[in-house]
């Protein structure tokens, strides 16, 4: 069963609690998002290691029943 946007924002939400998150259905199948976060704990980091931390926040879901995230982070302008 797929995830949907509102289990994937709490799951970011939980690990990154300043975080800004806003998720798009992309496909409109519930199976391919788009999701931007912001957090204040991004700055000073690789994007590889905010994709990392977005990554450990979904518990391993990624590639299971969560079939595709395009991910956009950054820290606060």
């Amino acid at each position: 069963m797929p995830m949907n946007a509102a289990d994937i924002e709490r799951m970011i939400k939980d690990a990154i609690p300043d975080a800004q998150v806003t998720i798009r259905d992309v496909a409109g199948d519930g199976d391919h998002y788009a999701a931007e976060v912001v957090s204040e704990s991004f700055r000073g980091k690789s994007r590889v290691q905010q994709h990392q931390m977005v990554y450990e926040a979904l518990q391993g879901n990624m590639g299971g029943v969560l079939h595709a995230l395009a991910l956009q982070t950054s820290a606060p302008g």
